[in-house]
């Protein structure tokens, strides 16, 4: 072979393998920029994580955008790029989502379309009404306040579980519960229905009917025991009073009714004049238990109904201590003895009406 050949060949060898390498360099980069845009960490906190909201309803559009206002990503083309392969476009789950520091592209979109969102937790208290409930409750989950407070304010959903729109709100046992963010109004009254029946065992249902009242009235006696006082140990006695009370066709005369039909829980004394407010919630002027309950009871208001204290007292007042606690009597002339001298402690403090 001439030399002029073998240089031929030789300038053809290192062409190739020039050429190879420059080919093995261009698929090595290749598979960094797409190993990187896929596994790269590419979230942008500083802490340990961060929920992303994704309405109902939302498109892909939608949640690019949610990323973008919430600047949770380095990367958004990258994310965009995989999102579109991954076919995570046409897999929108809406929910509360935890991104952790440190995710990359690959976990955060296997992580939104599997819709394995977080639960949120929601402490339901003893508030005054509905309104209160829906407020609060709209704060924890998708569904809005007004939609919540539409389906209690609702006969025929009422109606659906039982109740009528003036007891409907006693299916809500105040608790901690665990909810997905994309609750509906009315899967939030669904659960409240489930958890209302796991309350009522048969056992609570058999003291109320020993004592002859309805769930719902039992619900509405323990609301007035329950804004009364605020020491547990002492609602039984309370219950006990205004049992002995309806037994024997007597007014309930509980102020904490008069101040709910007002309206105006700013009031500290109650005087002849909200006696006289016309309002079915007043127990001056109307016997019975009112057509609802003054707010949402706590289950150990609704149980001390149902273990309720027998004694024979018809009356109790405020302690003039103001520990409190009650002082109660079998006698009316005993209890103004007990009510003349709460009132002039009242007075020495220039608490007014």
């Amino acid at each position: 072979m001439s030399k002029a050949k073998k240089h031929k060949k030789s300038l053809f060898s290192k062409v190739i393998i020039l050429l190879s390498i420059f080919i093995i360099a261009i698929l090595a980069y290749t598979a960094y920029s797409y190993y990187n845009k896929i596994f790269r960490p590419n979230t942008n906190i500083n802490i340990n994580d961060e929920y992303i909201y994704i309405p109902t309803g939302s498109t892909f559009e939608d949640v690019i955008e949610i990323l973008k206002k919430e600047q949770l990503l380095k990367d958004i083309s990258s994310f965009e790029w995989l999102a579109e392969i991954k076919n995570y476009k046409t897999n929108i789950k809406p929910g509360r989502y935890r991104i952790k520091k440190g995710m990359n592209n690959n976990e955060i979109i296997n992580l939104l379309r599997s819709g394995k969102q977080e639960p949120v937790k929601l402490i339901i208290r003893g508030y005054r009404n509905y309104q209160y409930l829906a407020g609060n409750v709209a704060r924890k989950i998708e569904a809005d306040s007004a939609s919540i407070a539409n389906l209690f304010n609702d006969d025929m959903t009422a109606q659906k579980y039982g109740f009528n729109a003036q007891t409907f709100i006693t299916i809500v046992i105040p608790n901690t519960y665990e909810f997905y963010w994309n609750t509906s109004a009315e899967q939030f009254i669904e659960r409240m229905a489930k958890e209302y029946k796991k309350f009522w065992t048969e056992e609570r249902i058999s003291k109320a009917n020993n004592i002859g009242l309805s769930q719902s009235q039992v619900s509405i006696l323990a609301s007035i025991v329950q804004c009364e006082t605020n020491k547990i140990e002492e609602m039984p006695d309370i219950a006990g009073v205004y049992i002995n009370r309806l037994k024997k066709g007597m007014l309930l005369q509980a102020d904490p009714t008069v101040i709910f039909a007002i309206g105006d829980f700013t009031i500290q004394r109650v005087t002849k004049k909200h006696l006289e407010y016309d309002s079915p919630y007043n127990t001056y002027i109307y016997p019975g238990l009112p057509p609802g309950p003054i707010c949402i009871p706590y289950s150990h208001s609704i149980d001390a109904v149902l273990s309720f204290r027998k004694h024979n007292y018809l009356y109790f007042c405020a302690k003039d201590d103001f520990s409190g606690y009650h002082v109660f009597a079998q006698t009316h002339n005993e209890h103004l003895i007990n009510a003349r001298k709460y009132q002039q402690a009242l007075n020495k403090l220039n608490i007014k009406p």
